[in-house]
């Protein structure tokens, strides 16, 4: 039965190279709409996750608040043009919650990523610490549709989306304390992080970046051909073309803009982001003079995901972080 499908599907090879090229293009729009329809459907299930896992400790909500930078549209007199895009917040906070609480930005990995409930046990640390976490779905993030998916704008935007979400609470939530305000991520959410308190470094008390992506000129340089392309939609041109635009937008570049009481860390296993890049922020913040704080581990277990794990080092990891954020905000 096997064999008998195979050669049918080799027979159906030539049919296919036959098809008009409308149709071709019809067919991947069709599959990437179906992509999408997909992703809602697990974000709308991993939603309901949120609500089993914390629910006990935590209040859960979710917002939609306009953004500050306007969205993209290829045609400048579209109707839509100009127009800012709707961007979803997730908001957790104790139950328990009395007067004014520290706040913690979270911004999610994965350049297209989005909120998961897998970080669940790091909320309730963070939680029961009584902070209170936002974290916002910025443009790009999967999981609300095609159209937040398509207006990705990798260092760019993006940026000022995870902002905007800070603004917003700051200013809507009651029981946020504006004075007491960190964020923190890991891979792409460490790069947010980074971003944020290099472009408006008064608006966070302190900041964790965990193997956080540093330097996206040494990042292309030692990736596949697939993943500059994938960069070069992201930002509009490739690396060879525009190195001073991939330089604007890695965090490396703007080391002598720290001021904000910074924790990284990163181990020499990393899989994803390569140690070297964390290496050559670390050196770039010591050149500049600026005081942080960091570790690198030697090859600890889980590479990239080491410290958001479940092993004792990942706990481990994670009180040096906590006791590091709660030194300026608690």
């Amino acid at each position: 039965m096997k064999r008998f499908a195979f050669a049918l599907a080799l027979l159906a090879l030539p049919v296919l190279a036959q098809q008009p090229p409308d149709l071709a293009k019809a067919l991947a729009a069709q599959g990437r709409s179906n992509d999408r329809a997909f992703e809602d459907t697990q974000r709308a299930i991993d939603d309901a996750l949120w609500y089993f896992r914390l629910g006990d400790v935590a209040n859960i909500d979710k917002y939609e608040i306009a953004s500050s930078k306007p969205r993209r549209e290829k045609n400048p007199t579209d109707v839509n043009a100009g127009n800012p895009i709707i961007l979803p917040i997730y908001v957790f906070w104790p139950k328990n919650a009395k007067g004014k609480l520290p706040m913690l930005v979270f911004a999610h990995g994965g350049v297209h990523g989005r909120l998961t409930s897998n970080y669940a046990h790091i909320f309730r640390e963070a939680i029961e610490q009584g902070y209170v976490i936002v974290s916002p779905e910025y443009r790009g993030s999967i999981g609300n549709g095609s159209d937040l998916y398509n207006q990705i704008d990798y260092g760019g935007a993006e940026i000022d989306d995870t902002h905007d979400a800070r603004n917003w609470a700051v200013e809507n939530l009651p029981f946020v304390d504006k004075s007491r305000v960190g964020i923190f991520g890991w891979s792409h959410g460490g790069y947010h992080t980074l971003m944020n308190i290099f472009q408006w470094p008064d608006d966070y008390k302190a900041a964790y970046a965990g193997v956080p992506v540093s330097d996206l000129v040494a990042r292309l340089g030692y990736t596949g051909q697939g993943y500059r392309d994938m960069f070069e939609e992201f930002i509009g041109k490739p690396l060879e073309d525009n190195v001073m635009e991939y330089r604007r937008r890695s965090p490396v570049f703007h080391a002598d803009k720290l001021k904000t009481p910074l924790l990284i860390h990163t181990t020499t296993n990393d899989e994803d982001v390569n140690v070297l890049e964390v290496e050559h922020l670390i050196a770039s913040l010591k050149a500049a003079g600026k005081q942080f704080e960091y570790k690198v581990y030697q090859n600890a277990p889980g590479a990239h995901r080491f410290n958001r794990i479940d092993t004792a080092l990942a706990k481990e990891s994670r009180r040096e972080m906590w006791a590091f954020l709660a030194r300026y905000l608690k």
